[in-house]
């Protein structure tokens, strides 16, 4: 790839008059948005394989940029972000985060285009692309984060194995979803003298519920076991430097 000025690089300011606003597509009997990418990491790969497309405003980016660092993977696969902010075009980069360093693309959706003729799925963040095979492998952010902690082999240099085999069971039946205060009462009972979630050990789970708890703000002051574990999740480093609370809707909140 030719090395291109760097303004030649990012996308135009965010337009919704030109160009609308960002139409999640769909399954006409599904409402939940298409991925049209479910591929997975190829076992102990080459380094430098792999990178990441992410958003520091996006739950689902976090559980997966949180997973490489608790994977030890931050020399193995590497991440750059999407602007805050789309249009109608979609996720774009721009000039507060810089370029695609890998493709020089100016709008995510041109990896999509560039892997499926005529793409007409969700472009979303995290995406995963291969260098080796130019190409969006998954856009599957569970499976993206398991795939992390799970198949890099000699790469990996975990700080925490956060998908045990002997827990996966547990850790997938655990229902970590804050849509209600009585789920938030109940997460946190369960964490009355609990350090973490499932097994005594940081695990999967945790990253799931945390990227969820940051984006609470003060209303999670009024959950004591919840707001014990956020500050303490919040002192590893694969927490609190994923965690940007500038790009959540609560700008001022912070657990520190």
């Amino acid at each position: 790839m030719s090395k291109l000025p760097r303004s030649s690089r990012l996308a135009s300011p965010v337009d919704t008059a030109a160009h609308g606003e960002y139409r999640i597509s769909r399954r006409p009997d599904d409402p939940r948005p298409l991925y049209r990418f479910t591929g997975h990491v190829v076992e102990d790969p080459q380094p430098g394989r792999y990178h990441i497309y992410a958003g520091w405003f996006c739950p689902w980016s976090q559980r997966v940029t949180i997973a490489r660092a608790l994977a030890g993977l931050e020399d193995a696969v590497t991440v750059s972000y999407v602007d805050n902010q789309r249009d109608g075009r979609g996720w774009a980069f721009r000039e507060r985060y810089g370029p695609d360093p890998v493709n020089g693309f100016t709008l995510l959706r041109h990896a999509y285009e560039a892997t499926e003729e005529g793409f007409d799925g969700h472009v979303s963040v995290p995406t995963l692309w291969d260098r080796h095979l130019a190409r969006v492998v998954s856009n599957d952010f569970a499976g993206i984060g398991i795939d992390l902690a799970t198949r890099f082999g000699r790469l990996a240099n975990p700080v925490a194995e956060t998908y045990p085999e002997a827990l996966r069971e547990e850790i997938e039946s655990l229902d970590v979803s804050i849509d209600s205060p009585a789920r938030l009462a109940a997460l946190d009972e369960r964490l009355a003298g609990r350090e973490y979630l499932v097994g005594g050990v940081l695990t999967e789970a945790d990253i799931r519920l945390w990227v969820h708890l940051a984006r609470l703000g003060p209303s999670l002051a009024g959950y004591p076991n919840l707001l014990r574990y956020a500050r303490a999740l919040y002192t590893i480093p694969a927490f609190r430097d994923t965690t940007d609370f500038t790009t959540f809707a609560h700008p001022d909140w912070t657990l520190a």
